[in-house]
C-alpha cells in the first residue's frame, strides 16, 4: 500500500473524477432508468443473450470494472493477508452466518405477506460478494491484498455452501419456527460457473499482466506507467455496469414504486447494519483502517450475479424472486458508494500511519 499523509493533505490528492464520483453514479443510474422507461424492448434486448443467467452487458461491463483492480493487487505480498486470522476468521462468521442469518430475519420482519420478495431478498442474503466489493473497497482506500483474498475466499464458500444455506433458510428453519417454506433448485456446477466467469477471468487477466508486465519492464514501470493508463476502465466499466443494470428494470422500477420500497426497506437496514457492525468488530479485534475498510465492504455487498441468475433459473425471469434479486444491486450501488464517503470521513478514528494515500489515477481505480 501507498506510504501514509496526514488526514488533511486527502481532498487536495483527489482528482476531479474523484470528487464527483457520486455525481457520475447517480447519473448513470438516472440514464439507465431513462432509457429502461423511454426505449420499447430494450430491457428484452439486453438480457436475451445471457451468460450464467446474467446479462451479456452486464457481464462484460463486470469484467471491465474488475480487472484494473485486480491488475493492481502485489500477489506477493498475500501470504501476509492468509496469515491473518484477525481479519479472515471475523470475515468468515460476517459472511457466512451472520449476513445471512440478518437477512433472514429482515425478509421476515418486513415482507411477511410477500412470499416472493422476501425469497429474492433470502437468496440475496446468502450470495456473498465477490466482484463490485473490488471497486467499493479501492474507492474507500481499502487494502486491495486484503480484499483479493477474502474474495478468493468468499468464492470457495459460495460454491460449497450456497445450495445447502438456501436449503437451511428456505426449508428447514421456517418449517422449524412454523413459517413457510419455499424451495431452491440450483446446481453446484451453475455457482462455480458463475464464480469462475465473474471472478476467474479478471483475476486470471489481472495476475498475468502484473507477471509479465513486470518481469518484462519491472515493477516501477508497471505501477508508474501501465496502471494509470488502465485504472480509469474500473471506473467506465462500473459507469456502463449501472447504466445497464437500470436499464434491464428501468420500466418495471417505475411502473411498480411501492413494491420496490418494501423490497428496498431491509436492504437499506441490511448494508448499513453489515457495514457498520463489521467496521465495529473490525476496530474492536484491532485492525488498521485499511483491513478494517476491506473487512466492512466484504461482508457488506453481495453477489447480485448470482442471486438474480439463482433467482430466474428457479422462479422465472418476471417472477417477484427476480424482481427482488435486480433491486437488490439498484439499493446497494448508490448505498454503498455513500458508505464509501463515510468510510473516508471514518479513517481519523484510526492512526495516521494505517491511512493510506489515494490513488493517482482517476477514481483510484
Amino acid at each position: 500500500m501507498s506510504t501514509a499523509v496526514p488526514e488533511g493533505n486527502v481532498a487536495g490528492r483527489l482528482s476531479f473524477v474523484d470528487r464527483y464520483l457520486a455525481v457520475w453514479i447517480l447519473a448513470a443510474m438516472a440514464v439507465g432508468l431513462g432509457l429502461g422507461r423511454l426505449v420499447p424492448g430494450l430491457g428484452d434486448a439486453l438480457a436475451e443473450v445471457t451468460v450464467t443467467g446474467v446479462s451479456l452487458p452486464i457481464a462484460l461491463g463486470l469484467l471491465v470494472m474488475m480487472y484494473p483492480v485486480l491488475a493492481k493487487v502485489r500477489y506477493d505480498r498475500l501470504d501476509t493477508v492468509t496469515r491473518d486470522r484477525r481479519l479472515l476468521l471475523p470475515s468468515l462468521l460476517l459472511n457466512w452466518v451472520v449476513g445471512p442469518a440478518l437477512m433472514f430475519a429482515l425478509a421476515w420482519l418486513f415482507l411477511p405477506d410477500l412470499p416472493a420478495y422476501r425469497t429474492g431478498l433470502i437468496i440475496v442474503g446468502l450470495a456473498r460478494c465477490i466482484a463490485m466489493v473490488i471497486v467499493w473497497n479501492d474507492l474507500a482506500c481499502g487494502h486491495r491484498e486484503a480484499a483479493a483474498v477474502l474474495v478468493a475466499v468468499n468464492s470457495v464458500f459460495q460454491v460449497i455452501a450456497f445450495s445447502a444455506l438456501g436449503w437451511f433458510y428456505l426449508s428447514v428453519l421456517p418449517g422449524r419456527l412454523g413459517l413457510e417454506q419455499s424451495g431452491l433448485d440450483v446446481s453446484v456446477w451453475e455457482i462455480a460457473r458463475s464464480v469462475l466467469i465473474f471472478l476467474g477471468i479478471p483475476l486470471a487477466a489481472g495476475y498475468l499482466t502484473r507477471r509479465i508486465g513486470e518481469k518484462t519492464k519491472g515493477r516501477t514501470w508497471y505501477e508508474a506507467k501501465l496502471i494509470p493508463r488502465i485504472g480509469p476502465f474500473a471506473l467506465y466499466g462500473l459507469l456502463f455496469t449501472i447504466v445497464v443494470l437500470f436499464a434491464l428494470q428501468g420500466d418495471a422500477i417505475t411502473s411498480q414504486p411501492l413494491d420496490v420500497a418494501r423490497i428496498a426497506l431491509p436492504l437499506l437496514v441490511y448494508f448499513a447494519v453489515m457495514w457498520a457492525g463489521s467496521m465495529a468488530v473490525g476496530r474492536a479485534v484491532g485492525l488498521d483502517y485499511s483491513r478494517t475498510t476491506t473487512l466492512a465492504f466484504t461482508a457488506a455487498g453481495n453477489n447480485f450475479e448470482l442471486a438474480i441468475a439463482v433467482a430466474i433459473a428457479t422462479f422465472g425471469a418476471t417472477s417477484g424472486q427476480a424482481l427482488a434479486g435486480v433491486v437488490g444491486p439498484l439499493i446497494e450501488v448508490p448505498v454503498l458508494i455513500g458508505l464509501v464517503y463515510v468510510a473516508l470521513y471514518a479513517r481519523r478514528y484510526f492512526t495516521a500511519a494505517a491511512v493510506p494515500v489515494p490513488q493517482e489515477d482517476p477514481a483510484h481505480v
